[in-house]
Parts: structure tokens; sequence; C-alpha cells
């Protein structure tokens, strides 16, 4: 599997299989699990998926770190790939940590759909 490199290249990914719906229930299911309250519509344009991940990602950061740090985990967000990024500015880590998101819960919806 070549993981995308861009929001645009795993939405382009996601519509090309017809998994975008799935990626959507994905994301829905982790965050319910994280006890944070984000609910996205499956018919959700992926600019407003996009903009509302972040700004949820920017509010966790901000005021619930505990919150923040337990979605990553719930998600399975790469330690690694967090540690990589540069925290000096908060809004471009957010950004860049909902990508990683995005990305892991990419992986499950693929590997999922390709195995089942």
């Amino acid at each position: 599997m070549q993981l995308p490199k861009t929001f645009e290249d795993l939405i382009e990914n996601a519509n090309q299989l017809s998994l975008y719906q799935k990626l959507v229930l994905q994301l829905n299911k982790d965050f319910l699990l994280a006890n944070i309250n984000l609910d996205f519509h499956e018919d959700v344009l992926p600019s407003s998926l996009k903009l509302m991940l972040h700004e949820t990602v920017y509010k966790l950061i901000q005021e619930k770190f505990t919150d923040y740090l337990n979605l990553l985990y719930i998600v399975d967000v790469s330690e690694k790939e967090v540690k990589a990024l540069n925290g000096e500015d908060v809004l471009k880590l957010s950004e860049d940590v909902s990508f990683l998101i995005l990305k892991r819960e990419w992986q499950k919806v693929w590997f999922r759909n390709k195995y089942k």
C-alpha cells in the first residue's frame, strides 16, 4: 500500500475506491471511542471534513491535551511521526496531526476493504 502524501491524494484514493464514506465512519467511530464530541455526516465534503478535523485537533491541543493524546492512542497514530513534527506553531502542528490521523484512518479502511 502506497500511503498518500497529501490530503488531496488521500481523498482522491478514497473516492476512486468508493471508500470515502467508510473513512468518515471510521473517523466517527474512533472519535466516539475517544469521548470527543465530533460526528461527521456521511456526506460531508472533504474540505469541510479537513477544516472541522483541523479545528478540533487545534482545540484539543490548546485546551484538552490529555484528550488529544488519548485520541492519538485510539486512532493509533505513530508516535515517531508525531514527534518528528515541528511543534513551534500550534496551528501548523494541528494541521499536520490532522493529516496523520486521516492517513492512519485511511490505512484501517483500506486494509479492511482489501482483506475482507
